[in-house]
């Protein structure tokens, strides 16, 4: 008698395997608007059924509703293969130990657990240099056994690098990954692949448009759950709903020559992508289930001329803009909430602006660096309508070296502090009009270059680059930054 069909494995880190389907609690908390809570005996009983199955794999946050607390009753008698995923999403502010420690106690106690299996971590504020602070705890927390792995989630690349060349072990990043949103098959994957770290995909199935029902049904003029409702941003953003029909009657012959689903084949299209390590497929515990579709999953590969159909259904689709994560922190806001400007801007300036000794007209800031004030100078100066940045390093805190060596990782802290140094006073990067780039090596100039403009392409300020003969202490890299209000 042979075994029943499982889902395949990977070992995401040594001691971590988990399912390449993981089942995803987000819609916990969709079930539980309207102030009602689940059944926790029930969904965790239905937790069960899915690990029996072999998706013995489930990712959560701090914030999906009662998940955390069914998950810790499924732990109570779940199968030893099974493991939990949870996140942490603090607002950006001051991350001192207790903060930090704090805040895994809490996923701790509420899943009835002493370890987490995977704890992954959310900012929403890069211009906020807490991040660093967080992940180097968290990594503390990891030696004490307390983790058992660390992974960040909606990182870009830029920001997963500055971790990695500052040492930080992550896993993996959890992002937005579907045929929908090819953003991760780029500048990400290439990173993850030569680090050794695995992409967690959601949004494969594009919130449930990439599904049968949807295949020649006209555009939906109301949208119930919060899923859909953030995935018909994505559509909108892709082309529209005639452009997503395209890529739907396509999946279509697809499916019907593997004799599997549309689902399965948008799944499978993103499983088959290197850097990914499993997809993530949100469960509706105790209302439905779709296992022996997914089990279909690993019954089929896509082929040459699979991927050729694909690639020319979805060449009449728009790429989203940005990387990895942007949806959350810049415009279009791809989110079930729409536009989060609002979100952003409520957010607690990074540096306190204080006034100038006998000067109305000009305010200044500091950043806490050993030598604002041991060599008589601000971070940055406002007079008037007009912010001067001074030279800036990768000094975080007071006087730890960001990165050392990386140029990329440098130049991405010094350009996160001088927007952060501008937003303090007033301003916005959009006001930024000149930068100035000091670099050691001026043959390293494109890893500089590159970054800069990620930041700035569509700013486009007038910028100078010079090799100078040292810079002072171990940095590759050193900027300053002149902002015009108004």
């Amino acid at each position: 008698m042979t075994s029943p069909r499982r889902p395949d494995r990977i070992s995401l880190a040594p001691g971590l395997e988990i399912s390449r389907v993981v089942t995803g609690l987000w819609q916990v908390a969709d079930q539980e608007r309207g102030g009602r809570d689940l059944d926790r005996a029930a969904a965790a009983a239905d937790m069960r059924s899915y690990a029996e199955a072999g998706f013995d794999s489930f990712d959560m946050a701090d914030h999906y509703g009662t998940a955390e607390l069914i998950a810790g009753r499924f732990l109570k008698s779940a199968p030893p293969a099974a493991r939990v995923f949870t996140k942490w999403c603090p607002k950006p502010g001051p991350m001192t130990r207790e903060v930090v420690r704090r805040g895994i106690e809490e996923r701790l106690d509420r899943l009835e657990s002493p370890r987490i299996d995977l704890l992954q971590f959310h900012w929403w504020s890069f211009e906020h240099p807490g991040y660093l602070d967080a992940m180097k705890e968290l990594s503390a927390l990891r030696e004490e056994g307390v983790i058992g792995q660390l992974g960040v989630t909606n990182f870009d690349t830029d920001h997963l690098r500055v971790l990695v060349k500052h040492g930080i072990p992550v896993v993996s990043n959890q992002v937005c990954f579907s045929l929908l949103d090819r953003r991760a098959a780029e500048d990400m994957s290439g990173f993850c692949l030569a680090h050794g770290i695995r992409l967690l995909a959601y949004g494969t199935l594009g919130g449930g448009f990439l599904a049968e029902r949807w295949l020649g049904a006209p555009e939906p003029s109301s949208i119930g759950d919060w899923s859909k409702m953030k995935y018909k941003r994505f559509i909108d953003a892709v082309g529209g709903w005639d452009a997503v029909q395209q890529v739907l009657a396509t999946l279509a012959e697809i499916a019907a020559r593997h004799g599997v689903s549309i689902a399965n084949v948008a799944t499978r299209w993103v499983l088959e992508q290197p850097a990914v390590g499993a997809v993530i497929v949100g469960a509706r515990l105790t209302e439905r289930e779709h296992r022996a579709d997914n089990l279909r999953l690993f019954d089929f590969a896509l082929d040459g001329r699979d991927k050729a159909a694909l690639e020319a259904a979805l060449s009449a689709t728009t790429r989203i803009p940005g990387d990895c994560g942007d949806e959350y922190r810049r415009p279009p806001f791809l989110t079930a909430s729409g536009d989060l400007s609002h979100h952003l801007e409520a957010l607690p300036k990074v540096y306190a602006a204080t006034a100038i000794d006998a000067r109305p007209d000009r305010l200044r800031i500091d950043t806490g660096s050993v030598w604002e004030k041991a060599c008589g100078y601000s971070r940055a100066v406002r007079v008037r309508d007009r912010i001067l940045v001074c030279g800036t390093t990768a000094t975080h805190g007071a006087g730890e070296v960001v990165c050392p060596g990386d140029v990329a990782g440098q130049t991405t802290y010094i350009l996160d502090k001088i927007v952060a140094s501008v937003t303090s006073l007033g301003g916005r990067r959009e006001d930024i009009v000149r930068t100035r780039i000091y670099m050691r090596d001026a043959a390293r100039w494109e890893e500089a270059a590159r970054v800069h403009g990620r930041y700035f392409a569509d700013v486009r300020p007038a910028n100078t680059l010079i090799e100078i003969a040292d810079l002072v202490g171990d940095y590759e890299i050193e900027i300053e930054a002149e902002a015009e209000l108004g």
